[in-house]
């Protein structure tokens, strides 16, 4: 499983400038193929745009908060629920 801090793609604060830049980052981190976990103090708009990107790339893709705990954003696994 690969863990993605959204605070670690940008220094101090988000500029929807660099959201190109921001996508690359999580592109790459994120590989083909895995389930992914996006997590850490970013912008809403930051977490659906990393989330889009990812459909077709990640087998999974988590969000993972102390207040909610995982949250499923999508899972196209062929055995059903991901196993954490």
């Amino acid at each position: 499983m690969i863990s993605i801090d959204l605070a670690s793609l940008y220094s101090s604060t988000a500029k929807l400038g660099d959201l190109d830049s921001y996508t690359q980052k999580a592109k790459e981190l994120a590989g083909e193929g895995n389930d992914v976990v996006l997590t850490g103090a970013a912008p809403v708009w930051l977490y659906l745009k990393i989330a889009h990107a990812l459909h077709g790339k990640a087998k999974s893709l988590v969000y993972r908060s102390p207040v909610t705990g995982d949250v499923v954003i999508f899972d196209h696994s062929p055995f059903g629920q991901m196993v954490q």
